[in-house]
């Protein structure tokens, strides 16, 4: 499968946290140092201090929306969408976490596959502010599924240039531009995303996918680990399958289900396409020819 980044995209920022900042002012909201605090927690993937900060807080008293805002946000990396999504629709009320808001509801609901909802609440949400790139970037995936070229490209481009074109945003337009057959521009938007953010896994899986589909298949498959071998050479047999190089597909699939080391059921439904796939059209079947 082809991967695509959904998730809210967090800048990791290298610094120590405590706990202590996230206490509540004399109002009963948070300081700007303890939503900086639990933020930096988030960002540094240091989910169990975040989540010990925001119950110190809720514990307190807090009542600012913006705790429910970091609360919808750990959860969503927690992958606890459900309640990501209660978490942020109690913030929807106040003026200044509106937007922040429905961009969260939408990514959470986009993520539980609710693809309508999602699709009517990222609208709202970048309606709310035009500069909400998250929400633009999820609207374009959700053009994407639905394959309206158009408005995901249009959604892509104010995803680019509201976040200063983040890795995330060339990931899911490269992803885009694979669905179309675009693979030049694919490549380039996938390698301008690793070069912003060279352990980003999902551009690389996608580049990968990019070339096989250009008939690269070695560069596809090249510098695995182990772990990684069966389903690059799985990604890579689809990609051949795609581009009608059907004995190529066959036997990338044939082995990936070798160097598996128990039943692997994607590679064996592939294989299955693939195979239906070259009777339909024929053993001789040409694929396009590689750039």
């Amino acid at each position: 499968m082809i991967t695509r980044w959904a998730s809210l995209a967090l800048t990791v920022v290298l610094l120590a946290a405590g706990p202590s900042a996230a206490k509540p002012s004399a109002e009963g909201t948070l300081t700007a140092a303890g939503v900086a605090e639990i933020r930096r927690a988030i960002d540094e993937q240091r989910l169990l201090d975040a989540g010990r900060m925001i119950d110190q807080a809720m514990l307190g008293g807090v009542t600012d929306p913006r705790l429910s805002l970091l609360g919808g946000d750990l959860n969503l990396v927690r992958k606890r969408y459900n309640v990501a999504l209660t978490s942020y629709r109690m913030a929807e009320g106040a003026a200044e976490t509106r937007a922040q808001s429905l961009q969260g509801q939408g990514l959470a609901l986009a993520l539980l596959g609710r693809s309508t909802e999602a699709l009517e609440m990222l609208k709202r949400a970048v309606a709310e502010d035009p500069k909400a790139w998250r929400a633009w970037n999820a609207l374009g995936a959700q053009y994407d599924t639905r394959g309206d070229w158009t408005a995901s490209e249009a959604a892509y481009a104010q995803a680019m240039a509201n976040s200063g074109g983040a890795p995330q945003v060339l990931n899911n337009r490269g992803y885009s531009r694979l669905l179309q057959s675009r693979r030049d521009e694919a490549v380039a938007d996938l390698v301008a995303a690793l070069q912003k953010k060279p352990d980003m896994s999902e551009a690389r899986t996608n580049l990968r996918v990019a070339l096989a589909m250009g008939g690269d298949y070695e560069r596809a498959v090249s510098g695995a680990s182990a772990d990684e071998r069966a389903a690059l050479l799985n990604n890579a047999g689809f990609a051949a399958g795609v581009r009608g190089d059907y004995a190529k597909a066959e036997e990338l699939l044939n082995q990936a289900l070798k160097v598996k080391s128990e039943y692997y059921a994607r590679a064996s439904e592939n294989l299955k396409i693939v195979r239906a796939l070259a009777a339909q059209n024929g053993a001789n079947a040409t694929p396009h020819a590689a750039p």
